[in-house]
């Protein structure tokens, strides 16, 4: 925070790309998705979110590159787990709403 209490433009940029990679439906998704089951692979999302496994790859990929997430691979498959701190305290704070049946309406 600047000394007037004011977020500096570089946290605000940076926040606001964690939003944007939020803000769709299915990428918010396979995050809570993560959160919850700790990791998981493209087909178990791609079954859970009734998305072809292209979509769901796609989807993947550009939570990857916003360093979201993280993948290693598992044989022929690759495990996928949130990897920003910043997001897992959102995602935590979000099911903890959900769970007291705060939801938006």
């Amino acid at each position: 925070m600047s000394e007037h209490g004011v977020l500096e433009n570089n946290t605000l940029v940076a926040f606001s790309e964690i939003f944007k990679q939020m803000g769709h439906p299915s990428r918010l998704c396979i995050l809570v998705n993560l959160m919850v089951q700790k990791e998981s692979n493209v087909s178990n999302m791609q079954n859970c979110l009734c998305e072809p496994q292209s979509t769901v790859s796609q989807h993947l990929a550009k939570l990857k590159s916003a360093g979201l997430i993280t993948g290693e691979r598992n044989g022929t498959e690759i495990i996928y787990r949130v990897s920003n701190d910043q997001v897992k305290n959102i995602i935590r704070d979000l099911l903890n709403q959900l769970e007291k049946g705060e939801c938006l309406s």
